[in-house]
């Protein structure tokens, strides 16, 4: 018997510039005219994280107005996938009792997420509102360190006795959905990738694919098929940990253990990814010194944020003044000195950035280490001189060229060699500091590079021509 063709749907790429170009603008213009027809018609089939983009990229007053305009259709896990500055907004709109209630139908993964952002007083009367297993759940999670893995596991998950078979493990399954599709609490995760046996202690022995379950006979034992080589993760390790070792292990989820070694949670790829995109953005944004939700605050608060970061970069200004400073005569003496400094510096604070994310994202990576930093400093050295000499010469000519005098192509020629080297030489070891001495590398690695790309550059260059020249 022959089957009709399934109806054809877009192209993920096609529905995703869909999105990007029609969709908003049109739910904007339906927000502007009070079309709500129209507006619940362009949501009513986007996925909760196309909503939660959507509200990011409207104003303050669309958000609130297309927030009404789904009302009751409001997805919980739209609140976990919001930037936090836009969910705060949002939060604070919908009101506790309806925070509430969307945090008891969420996993407590992504319940948590949220709760960790309330106050004191909006946590416990968002606590207060939920039944009492949901509230132990998030209160157990808080009590971890802050992105720890404590926080970012799903306490529901699926565990077996060792005495168990394979048969036992699919009734219990299908006797828990089928409780929770008659109304009582469903105790198995919405999604899930592993199944772990445990001992009595609850010590995790094994963990077994549920494909493995699937294909393996009703009268099997978990013993016979489960892997007794698990990665263990203790529920106090930082969450870039995790994302290492997840990436390092190719793992789709792990369990999580407390100090006693007992099962309290775990945790899977997804909120792994999640993990990695932030950890990534908070480097990139730091790099920068601006702040992760520094596009969706207020004017004032990313003022604030942002003002410490240049009172700091105006400091390392003031010192590469001072040193331009005690050249003031010899620049007097040949203009030509103030037209050319800022080439030498620029080119090393390039070469010196250059060398730096490298550093850091391999840091990050944890793939520079104390076994392989001597080799790593010594090739960006390397790539220094060479770049060094090779500028070197096309700056020398240029400046010889320009003014007429062969002299001063020398001496920029030689500042370029050793702005560039040392430039390569602090890009790697900065962070390596940095990073011993406990530090973020993310955060001041780039205002120590300026400074000595400046430093270095500007009294190489008016120390070689006021010596040489004058």
């Amino acid at each position: 018997m022959t089957h009709p063709p399934p109806p054809s749907e877009p192209a993920p790429d096609e529905a995703l510039v869909e999105l990007e170009a029609g969709l908003e603008q049109e739910t904007i213009e339906a927000l502007a005219e009070g079309n709500v027809a129209r507006v619940s018609e362009l949501v009513h089939s986007l996925h909760y994280a196309d909503i939660a983009d959507l509200l990011e990229r409207l104003g303050e007053d669309e958000r609130c107005l297309l927030v009404e305009i789904i009302g009751p259709e409001f997805n919980p896990e739209i609140l976990s996938e919001l930037d936090e500055t836009v969910r705060d907004g949002i939060i604070d709109h919908l009101g506790l009792e309806k925070v509430a209630a969307a945090v008891a139908e969420l996993e407590s993964d992504d319940a948590i997420q949220i709760a960790e952002e309330l106050d004191a007083e909006e946590l416990r009367q968002v606590l207060d509102a939920i039944p009492a297993d949901d509230r132990s759940l998030i209160e157990a999670g808080l009590a971890y360190p802050e992105d720890s893995a404590g926080r970012l596991m799903q306490r529901e998950l699926v565990c077996v006795p060792a005495f168990w078979t394979v048969g036992d493990t699919i009734d219990f399954m299908r006797q828990s959905a089928e409780e929770g599709a008659e109304g009582d609490k469903d105790t198995l995760p919405a999604t899930f990738y592993d199944i772990f046996v445990v001992d009595p202690a609850h010590r995790p022995v094994g963990a077994i694919p549920l494909s493995r379950v699937l294909r393996s006979r009703r009268p099997v034992p978990v013993t016979e098929i489960m892997d007794e080589h698990m990665t263990l993760i203790a529920d106090t390790t930082d969450q870039e940990d995790v994302a290492f070792l997840f990436r390092q292990r190719d793992l789709v989820s792990a369990p999580v253990v407390d100090r006693a070694g007992r099962l309290v949670g775990a945790i899977t790829i997804d909120d792994v990814v999640d993990v990695i995109d932030e950890e990534h953005e908070e480097d990139i944004m730091r790099l920068g010194g601006v702040h992760e939700d520094d596009l969706y605050s207020a004017a004032i608060v990313t003022t604030r944020s942002r003002f410490l970061w240049l009172l700091i970069n105006l400091g390392t200004a003031i010192l590469a003044s001072l040193v331009i400073g005690l050249f003031s005569a010899t620049i007097e003496q040949m203009v030509a000195l103030a037209v050319l400094m800022p080439i030498v510096a620029s080119m090393g604070g390039n070469a010196g950035t250059q060398a730096l994310t490298v550093a850091v994202r391999a840091l990050a990576m944890k793939e520079l280490t104390s076994t392989n930093a001597g080799r790593v400093i010594g090739k960006e050295l390397l790539v220094g001189a060479f770049n060094g000499v090779l500028f070197a010469a096309i700056t020398g000519i240029v400046a010889w060229l320009w003014f007429g005098n062969p002299v001063i192509g020398w001496v920029i020629a030689l500042a370029m060699i050793v702005n560039m080297m040392v430039a390569a030489l602090a890009g790697t070891t900065i962070p390596l500091l940095l990073d011993r001495a406990g530090a973020d590398p993310a955060v001041a690695s780039s205002v120590f590079l300026t400074t000595v790309t400046d430093v270095v550059g500007f009294f190489v260059f008016l120390g070689l021509a006021a010596w040489v020249l004058l």
